[in-house]
């Protein structure tokens, strides 16, 4: 007879259990990611800072009136409660100061052209002021006094015949190049150029009059057109002076063309991180998502941008709550905040399969036989603690890390074309967009992927418990081994839950229910396969080995089987010193 009693190690092991779910559940709320920023790191980045509509004041207070308007739409959009204050002051600018509209502010340079242009009395492109015949004739004059050297050289692109995408600007028809000439002249003269872009465009034009081609310096005209055409000068001369090069002017330009209702948003950015380049390139990378991104940051602060530009990472929109300390620790030392979550994940884990341990070695069982009583506990199970635990914190790594095995989406403002331009009044070329294919890992297969391996950690638990329940039976080894063989089919179930797994993953993605993907579906099959290697490898096979040597009389069990007695020559039945008969398996 045999019957359980109670689990001394119960309480240990619940402690172990306890602490395991606590240091995963930390790690999970930890707002440190490797390949993506949560919102609570950027919400802690951005305290203390200042907010769109500060830094709109602070334009303003520079007398930057046509940078701090845009920078008003922004604050409207990320919902910035100093708004109103920031609109109230750039009413009272424009009523004592009615001819910095146009222009979005005041600039000496700009005396050649304000006096013809007095009547407007509403921000207005810059170009428009330059596409008249007087108004560019002006500046002609104005300029060609200019002792600089860079100057001088971009006024020489002018008589340039050698130009694919505008009409030679010497020629008629040739305003729109013209017009766009003399405005990077301008720009030069007034060191409204980052140094950066200065040298470039300097380096462009020497070598586009040297070639008689206009060549990249054309591309940068045409580019220079679609902002001329949306900005006033001053807000045109804030985002030359933090632009690094002509490719970044590129990239705004692609921006204004194809996101013109979120420019506001696009331009503040540029000028609340310090870095066009930094806004340019990430929005190219991550498209529309990453201008949901940056508006997000927009509305932390401007401590929040500079984090997320400078991690160049989407936003972990997937992130839970977290602790306000644990994101002041991960802006101080990132890294070590990293290492401490991965570090957590593994010691939970590790926690969780220790207790399990625990709880089936702690079981004790109670053989009456004869009229005596044993007790029998049963072995550890050895389940390799370290190596299921880092299988799991492995899994729940991918899991908190959305972007870690997958490649962000394709960017909606990048792989596009348009149609060169001729004139200066054809509007903006039709944008193509090339269709780009990528596979995402959406949350769905996230979940798919966690309970195909909650399933084979079912299966590995079931299967170890039913190693033990025959170790535990009181019967000789080689019975033992014949019921260890009748049980393969259940040591095989990890593959047969694997395959079922994938076919079912499959249906369901043919169907649409689920997201395509193969990785939801053949991770099934690997984590089947990586349960019936554990199980049979590490421990079916492990015990076989121990109860054919315990057979075998090398185990302190049985006797040897060729040294027991044939069947034949056992005593009778009745006989009173009769023993069992022994079959030889």
């Amino acid at each position: 007879m045999q019957k359980r009693e109670k689990n001394n190690t119960l309480p240990v092991a619940v402690a172990w259990l306890v602490a395991g779910l606590v240091l995963i559940v930390l790690a999970w709320m930890a707002p440190v990611n490797l390949k993506s920023v949560t919102p609570a790191l950027l919400g802690a980045a951005g305290e203390n800072t200042p907010h769109v509509a500060a830094f709109g004041q602070q334009r303003l207070d520079s007398e930057k009136l046509g940078a701090a308007s845009l920078i008003l739409e922004a604050a409207r959009l990320v919902d910035d409660p100093g708004a109103p204050a920031l609109e109230r002051g750039i009413q009272n600018i424009a009523a004592r100061r009615p001819e910095w509209v146009p222009w979005g502010g005041w600039d000496p340079f700009l005396d050649p052209l304000v006096k013809d242009n007095a009547a407007r009395t509403e921000s207005t492109p810059v170009l428009t002021f330059f596409i008249t015949e007087k108004a560019r004739r002006s500046l002609r004059d104005f300029l060609s006094n200019s002792r600089s050297i860079g100057v001088q050289t971009i006024l020489q692109t002018r008589e340039i015949q050698g130009t694919t995408r505008f009409v030679p600007a010497n020629r008629a028809g040739g305003e729109a190049l013209d017009a766009v000439i003399l405005l990077t002249a301008l720009l030069y003269q007034s060191e409204n150029l980052s140094p950066a872009l200065q040298r470039e465009l300097r380096a462009l034009a020497e070598t586009a009059f040297a070639d008689g081609q206009m060549g990249a310096l054309e591309t940068f005209c045409l580019d220079l057109l679609s902002l001329g055409k949306r900005l006033n000068w001053m807000q045109l001369c804030e985002l030359m002076r933090v632009s690094g090069g002509a490719r970044t002017i590129g990239e705004f330009a692609q921006l204004t063309r194809v996101a013109s209702d979120n420019l506001p948003l696009i331009y503040t950015a540029a000028l609340f991180s310090g870095s066009a380049d930094n806004v340019a390139d990430y929005l190219m990378e991550f498209g529309k998502q990453g201008l949901a991104d940056l508006r997000l940051a927009l509305a932390d602060g401007q401590g929040a941008v500079q984090l997320l530009l400078r991690n160049r990472a989407p936003v972990n929109h997937a992130a839970g709550p977290s602790l306000n300390a644990a994101a002041e620790f991960a802006l101080l030392n990132p890294r070590g905040a990293l290492i401490a979550k991965y570090a957590a994940f593994f010691a939970g884990a590790f926690c969780l399969f220790h207790a399990l341990e625990l709880f089936i070695a702690g079981i004790t069982y109670v053989t009456t036989a004869g009229g005596a009583t044993a007790r029998v506990r049963l072995p550890p199970p050895r389940l390799r603690s370290g190596l299921l635990a880092a299988m799991i914190a492995l899994f729940l790594v991918f899991a908190s890390e959305p972007f870690l095995i997958k490649s962000p989406p394709p960017s909606e403002f990048k792989f596009k074309l348009f149609m060169p331009v001729l004139a200066f009044d054809q509007p903006d070329s039709p944008i193509v967009q090339v269709p780009v294919t990528t596979a995402m890992l959406d949350q769905a297969t996230i979940l798919s992927i966690g309970i195909f391996a909650l399933l084979q950690i079912a299966v590995y638990v079931i299967c170890l418990l039913k190693i033990r329940s025959i170790a535990r039976q009181p019967l000789p080894p080689l019975l033992k081994l014949r019921l260890m063989e009748n049980e393969e089919n259940l040591f095989d179930a990890g593959l047969y839950v694997g395959i079922a797994g994938t076919a079912t993953a499959l249906v369901l993605q043919v169907l649409g229910y689920i997201h395509a993907n193969l990785l939801a579906a053949y991770s099934s099959n690997l984590f089947g396969i990586l349960c019936v290697a554990l199980v049979k490898i590490r421990h079916v096979r492990n015990y076989k080995r121990q109860l054919i040597i315990e057979s075998q009389g090398g185990g302190g069990g049985q006797p040897p089987v060729e040294s027991r007695p044939p069947v034949e020559s056992q005593p009778p039945v009745g006989d009173a010193d009769a023993k069992p008969a022994t079959t030889n398996f």
